[in-house]
């Protein structure tokens, strides 16, 4: 595990579930500079305790089962046998209890409410102080789900756009979290447009000035002078790629060019972003079908 870096989200900000030393803890977003969501993988024991509220929201997603849990909340408890794929969502602000009645493999998704209340700004659906997030306890969302399973293969597989990454990930869970899981009763409209070429010029020439930094989605959106929620839609739109997979492309193109000179491996890859040559060799093997030696190899011979 990483250490804590600065603006990143960190445990000691959640309920302290996680920090229950009964857990083992498989893959956490400690050290990968994620500021809009704290995710941790774990093998969770049997437990019962009762937990003060936090600001934030928490998805809780059942990697195995079924396993039976109670929820208290506001003296009113809930017992439900919850099966592989099923959902704990307790929104921020709410103190609760949970008893837990058998071993679960679970992940914990902490999503800013910050976010949240910016989606909602951003798309129509009111004041964020006028939208509740409504609890949910064994429910299947596939959405959630298919998002939830994104952040633990970006804990399992980090990469130099993680941070781009989960800034995505977040903008996708809050709107779905409004849309389907709030008592706004108010479906938005998605923005079909894309960017303007202007917009567009403004977005790749930021990357490409910055592939050697850790960006954030906020950073990127900052250059086009959209909200980060508006950035992330147009630029799929207007590129056919979310902005991780975008920037993670930039980096492959220029280690390509870099490679065809004398520069050293571990020099490109840290030039161009990654975080050490191994993690330059994985990814550039995924995106080429080789090496980067090998490729240079091939381009010089």
């Amino acid at each position: 595990m990483g250490r804590l870096l600065p603006g990143e989200f960190s445990v000691v900000e959640t309920h302290g579930i996680l920090l229950r030393p009964q857990n083992h803890t498989h893959l956490t977003s400690k050290g990968l500079g994620w500021a809009s969501i704290y995710a941790s993988a774990q093998r969770e024991k049997p437990y019962e305790d009762r937990y003060n509220a936090v600001n934030d929201h928490l998805i809780i997603l059942h990697l195995d089962g079924p396993v039976a849990v109670t929820r208290t909340m506001a003296k009113i408890p809930a017992r439900r046998v919850i099966a592989p794929g099923g959902l704990f969502i307790l929104p921020g602000g709410r103190d609760f209890g949970v008893r837990l009645e058998g071993e679960l493999d679970s992940l914990h998704v902490y999503l800013r409410k910050q976010i949240v209340d910016d989606v909602a700004e951003d798309f129509g659906y009111g004041a964020a102080d006028s939208i509740e997030i409504m609890p949910s306890l064994g429910d299947h969302d596939p959405l959630i789900e298919r998002l939830a399973l994104g952040i633990q293969e970006a804990l399992r597989n980090s990469d130099a756009a993680g941070s781009v990454y989960a800034d995505y990930l977040a903008q996708a869970l809050a709107a779905r979290l409004l849309r389907q899981h709030s008592t706004s009763g108010y479906i938005s409209p998605l923005p079909q447009g894309g960017f303007t070429k202007l917009q567009l010029q403004r977005a790749t020439d930021f990357m490409e000035a910055h592939l050697g930094d850790s960006l954030t989605l906020a950073e990127l959106a900052s250059a086009t002078g959209l909200s980060p929620s508006h950035f992330a839609r147009r630029f799929k739109v207007s590129t056919g790629m979310p902005p991780h997979q975008f920037l993670m492309q930039l980096r492959v193109e220029r280690a390509k060019r870099m490679l065809r000179g004398g520069t050293s491996i571990i020099e490109i890859a840290l030039t161009c972003g990654f975080t050490h040559q191994e993690h330059m060799t994985r990814i550039f093997r995924r995106a080429v079908g080789v090496t980067p030696a090998a490729y240079r190899r091939s381009v010089q011979s």
